[in-house]
C-alpha cells in the first residue's frame, strides 16, 4: 500500500473517530461543566487535548472550537469561512482550569481541506511545546503543521515553527518540504498568528 493511501486511510479513521467521539468520551461530566464556561454561544467543542502545556505539575487542555452548523455555513471559497477557536486552559490544583489564551486563526475551516475535507487532523503536546496539524488538497495534496513553544519568562505561547510538505498523487516520491522558523517570520504571539495571512 502506498504512503498516499496510507495517509488518506489515515484521515479517514481520524475524521469518523471525530465524528463518532467528540464532543463527549473525552471528559467526565464534571470536566465537561468545567469547560462548558470556556465555550461561546454557537459554538461545540471539537477535540480537546490534555497535556503539558506550561512545564508545571498540573495537566493542562487545549480546545478546538467550531461553530454549530459550519458544514454548511463556513464558505473558504468566497472568503467566509468558520473560524474555529483554539483555547488554552492551565490546570491547577483541585482540577480547575484557568483561561490563558485563545486564536482564531490557528486551525483551518471545515472546507479549508479542498477535495480532501475537512483538514484537521489532530493537536499534539509535548513539554511546553503544541503542534497543529492540518492535512488536504485534491490531486496535490498538503499538509501544514503550527508548533508554538512555551516561554518561562513572560508566561507566554510563541510560534515556533510553519512547516509542511506537498506531493502530488501520481508522483509520491517526489515531495516538496518547506519550514518557516523565527529567523523567517520573527517575534510571533500565539494570539496574534494567522493561518489565513498571506506572505
Amino acid at each position: 500500500m502506498s504512503k498516499t493511501q496510507d495517509k488518506a486511510d489515515y484521515v479517514k479513521e481520524r475524521i469518523c473517530f471525530l465524528i463518532k467521539t467528540y464532543p463527549d468520551k473525552y471528559y467526565d461530566r464534571d470536566l465537561k461543566n468545567k469547560f462548558s464556561v470556556f465555550i461561546p454561544a454557537d459554538y461545540k467543542i471539537l477535540d480537546a487535548i490534555k497535556g503539558n502545556l506550561n512545564l508545571d505539575k498540573y495537566p493542562d487542555y487545549i480546545l478546538i472550537l467550531k461553530k454549530n452548523n459550519e458544514e454548511t455555513t463556513s464558505n473558504f471559497a468566497d472568503d467566509k469561512q468558520e473560524k474555529r477557536p483554539l483555547i488554552i486552559l492551565i490546570g491547577s490544583e483541585n482540577n480547575t482550569y484557568t483561561f490563558a489564551g485563545r486564536n482564531d486563526n490557528s486551525v483551518l475551516c471545515y472546507d479549508c481541506g479542498g477535495m480532501m475535507g475537512d483538514p484537521y487532523e489532530g493537536v499534539t503536546i509535548k513539554d511546553g511545546y503544541f503542534s497543529v496539524e492540518h492535512y488536504g488538497g485534491s490531486a496535490w495534496r498538503w499538509t501544514q503543521t503550527i508548533t508554538y513553544k512555551y516561554s518561562n519568562e513572560d508566561k507566554n505561547w510563541y510560534l515556533h515553527r510553519d512547516g509542511g510538505q506537498s506531493f502530488h498523487v501520481n508522483d509520491t516520491n517526489k515531495v516538496e518540504f518547506y519550514g518557516k522558523t523565527k529567523k523567517d517570520f520573527g517575534v510571533i504571539k500565539f494570539k496574534d498568528f494567522d493561518i489565513y495571512k498571506e506572505d
